[in-house]
């Protein structure tokens, strides 16, 4: 069993207010993206990382890779319209078994442990996949303006990533999604479509997606 990273990181940044995608930013005088990357060229059960782009970014990625040794870089890949169309652009550039697992991260996501991912990966070998996220720990409101109605949070839980599946599972639901004209907002949603049972694995919010200068400011004090 192979194990890929798979980053999508065609995004454009546009709510986090800068003229380049976040993911390309520099903080201590390294690129968000390449905090994120070094945890997966790190962890010993990875493989190989498959990365989603602009084509314009190419040769950034590129020299990203020489200059901090992420010898697991196996591809860059050009990013699609969504997250989605990233993601299958990766997929579909892959030589891969059915059985093999693909751990799906965001390029913006760059706090992730190795522990939770470790974790994550262990409990997909065992169980067929793995969706990392954190239990909801405030009250949990439905309303616009004011407040309609208060929510239990017993079974409230934030998806993050990474979310791990089979090849053969992500594919089959990735195609699925497109023949029935279906856009999710990640991976465990087209997977649960078909029928499969997600297993979660408890996260950190510390492994959050920088979005806003809010996030931005947040991870300059974090690190």
């Amino acid at each position: 069993m192979k194990i890929f990273a798979v980053i999508p990181a065609g995004g454009k940044g546009v709510r986090s207010g800068f003229s380049v995608p976040k993911q390309y930013l520099k903080f201590n005088g390294k690129e968000l993206i390449v905090y994120t990357l070094e945890t997966f060229q790190k962890n010993k059960l990875i493989n190989e990382i498959i990365i989603s782009a602009d084509k314009a970014y190419f040769s950034i990625l590129n020299r990203i890779k020489t200059k901090y040794k992420l010898a697991k870089i196996n591809k860059i890949v050009e990013g699609g319209n969504e997250r989605q169309d990233s993601v299958f652009n990766a997929l579909t550039s892959l030589s891969a078994d059915k059985n093999d697992l693909i751990v799906v991260h965001d390029a913006a996501r760059p706090l992730l442990s190795s522990k939770i991912l470790t974790e994550a990966i262990t409990v997909a070998k065992k169980k067929g996949n793995a969706l990392v996220c954190v239990k909801a720990k405030d009250t949990i409101i439905k309303g616009n303006k004011i407040v309609d109605e208060y929510i239990s949070r017993e079974e409230i839980y934030y998806v993050q990533t990474p979310q791990i599946f089979k090849y053969g599972d992500l594919m089959d639901a990735m195609e699925n999604a497109y023949e029935n004209n279906f856009y999710g907002t990640d991976e465990s949603m087209l997977v649960k479509n078909i029928g499969k049972k997600i297993n979660l694995v408890e996260g950190s919010f510390l492994n959050f997606k920088i979005t806003t200068k809010s996030d931005i400011d947040l991870f300059k004090q974090l690190i």
